[in-house]
């Protein structure tokens, strides 16, 4: 991403490393959608014996770990950006998960009011991931 600026987030106090790993996060919005789409082994319940040693592994409850992950980032991104701006939360999550630039989003805002709100979806994403 040579050619993409990071936003300036001092104001938050939320660092250019933070900010990064929260973009980053973000980016895998789409992923995660789809691997929790593709997990549909959960009603299936079987005991099997891992390959290192004696342990047993729950195949179950491993898939519902993974779920569980899954839905709650997913959750947290959608949510920060309604908390962000719930007029708006679509297109920043259009602009921040997919990378689409203001200008082709058609967004019912000016730029200003639409990276005010983009700001405090970082900030509040930030202070929900921890």
């Amino acid at each position: 991403m040579p050619n993409k600026r990071d936003l300036r987030m001092e104001k938050y106090k939320i660092s250019t490393n933070r900010y990064r790993e929260l973009k980053y996060f973000c980016m895998q919005y789409r992923e995660k959608k789809s691997r929790l789409r593709a997990i549909t082994e959960l009603s299936v319940s079987s005991m099997e014996r891992s390959k290192g040693g004696n342990k047993t592994s729950d195949r179950t409850a491993d898939i519902a770990m993974q779920r569980l992950q899954l839905e709650n980032d997913i959750q947290m991104i959608e949510t920060a950006a309604i908390e962000a701006d719930s007029a708006l939360y679509s297109y920043i999550i259009s602009n921040v998960v997919d990378g689409i630039p203001y200008e082709y989003l058609s967004v019912p805002a000016g730029r200003r009011q639409f990276y005010q709100s983009r700001r405090k979806f970082f900030n509040i994403l930030s202070i929900k991931k921890g």
